[in-house]
């Protein structure tokens, strides 16, 4: 049973995979690929000179992907219900139990609002600064909480302020995630 489900696999919710995966959290991505970064190219993105936005989503997997998670590539959620001990994850060809779920699906707020999340007066998914909404262990992040503010920058700071709550609610204390060049193991993208 993954412990952190993040739907949607664009800026937010690799950024969020990234954090959770790599700090041990079974972690699973559901991913459509549907994201607006196949119509973008990046050079406002700090550390990228030019990219195009489909290169910068494969390079991102691949890092998701050397840090543990698991990425469901076109499968897609067809349905997320409230349970006890968290959320479960409905797709076509499974069922999933998590403890938390990020939503990271656009300006796509059909799930946050199924589930119950207070919407703000501009019709966004209401978050606090950690991305959490009103639903426990719930968060929405990206274009689904920012009325015209669709920058793949903002997103990703979203996806991984969601992931650093998660994992300090996970350790019972503030968890913040900084490497020094020793920390850092080697990977290699495929």
């Amino acid at each position: 049973m993954p412990d952190v489900a993040i739907v949607g696999g664009g800026p937010a919710g690799l950024s969020a995979a990234l954090f959770t995966a790599k700090n041990g959290l079974e972690t699973a991505v559901f991913d459509t690929d549907e994201t607006w970064m196949h119509k973008a190219h990046l050079f406002n993105y700090p550390g990228i000179r030019s990219i195009s936005g489909s290169e910068y989503m494969e390079l991102t997997r691949g890092q998701v992907r050397d840090r543990g998670a698991e990425i469901h590539t076109g499968e897609a959620v067809t349905g997320i219900d409230r349970i006890a001990d968290g959320f479960r994850i409905k797709t076509a060809d499974a069922t999933y139990k998590v403890s938390y779920a990020i939503l990271a699906t656009g300006a796509d707020r059909s799930f946050a609002e199924d589930l119950g999340c207070k919407l703000d007066d501009r019709d966004t998914v209401d978050v606090d600064l950690d991305m959490a909404t009103s639903v426990d262990n719930l968060y929405a992040t990206g274009a689904m909480v920012r009325a015209e503010e669709w920058q793949a920058v903002i997103a990703a700071g979203d996806g991984a302020a969601a992931a650093l709550s998660i994992l300090s609610t996970e350790l019972g204390e503030h968890y913040h995630d900084f490497d020094t060049p020793g920390d850092v193991p080697s990977f290699r993208s495929e």
